[in-house]
């Protein structure tokens, strides 16, 4: 499995709810399938965690200090360095970096289907368990807060809209936006756009359930359905650049 000796074992109460969700991701685990595309390279870590018997993922808030998307929810994570083995590589270390998760606290599970985000980096979602009982240390010039959100939430959610999105290569795009009320920070936060769609396809993965809101998935079939979104954005994106050249 992708990163399978990068990992420590979870406390034993975690193991029930965790391990369907263990198998369902490491059937999709695309592993380096995409490492190999012309792309400036980035990833994200999904941070999977056990609360109350249900399964969250750990989100952050950009530093409103942030040149690029100052103040947007978002996954731990950033562009690659040439010190990184790999996209698992990458998305640890930026989490250690921003939130001061120690590599050896995450046990990487799998690599899911890429995206591209909107100034066309390649962008691997990386998916990892982390204790219940990670405490946060965000870094102040990258991080402003650090929440966890039910990942159920993002096939059952109570505040939701959709719209559609024109990349700037002419592929027309379904933009998920969620808002959540935090009960711990008393205060809702917006997630939406690639941060959002990342979080719909894991919990899609893991729940298996139809969600209260239109998808551009096939249900039955999640690898290839994704897999076929991602390169028909990939090559609207690669067409418009070689027709620059």
């Amino acid at each position: 499995t992708a990163g399978g000796s990068r990992c420590s074992a979870l406390p034993a109460p975690s193991q029930g709810v965790t391990e369907n969700a263990r198998r369902r991701l490491r059937e999709l685990d695309v592993g380096d399938k995409f490492s190999r595309l012309p792309l400036p390279r980035a990833a994200v870590l999904l941070p999977l965690l056990v609360r109350g018997g249900r399964l969250h993922l750990l989100l952050t808030v950009r530093s409103m200090q942030l040149r690029r998307s100052p103040g947007e929810v978002c996954f731990p994570g950033g562009k690659s360095e040439a010190t990184d083995k790999d996209d698992i590589d990458t998305a640890l270390r930026e989490a250690k970096e921003e939130v001061g998760l120690q590599p050896e606290k995450v046990e990487v599970i799998c690599r899911l289907t890429p995206g591209i985000d909107k100034i066309n980096n390649l962008v691997t979602p990386v998916v990892g368990f982390i204790e219940d009982t990670f405490q946060a240390t965000p870094n102040p010039d990258e991080v402003s807060e650090v929440f966890v959100v039910p990942l159920e939430y993002f096939i059952k959610p109570l505040n939701y809209k959709t719209f559609s999105y024109k990349t700037s290569s002419g592929y027309l795009t379904r933009i998920h936006c969620f808002k959540y009320d935090d009960p711990e920070h008393k205060r809702s936060f917006k997630i939406w756009g690639l941060t959002a769609h990342f979080a719909v396809f894991l919990a899609l993965v893991i729940f298996r359930e139809r969600p209260t809101f239109e998808v551009d998935y096939d249900l039955d079939n999640l690898i290839s359905s994704s897999e076929n979104n991602f390169l028909n954005l990939y090559a609207s994106i690669y067409e418009r650049k070689k027709s620059n050249l």
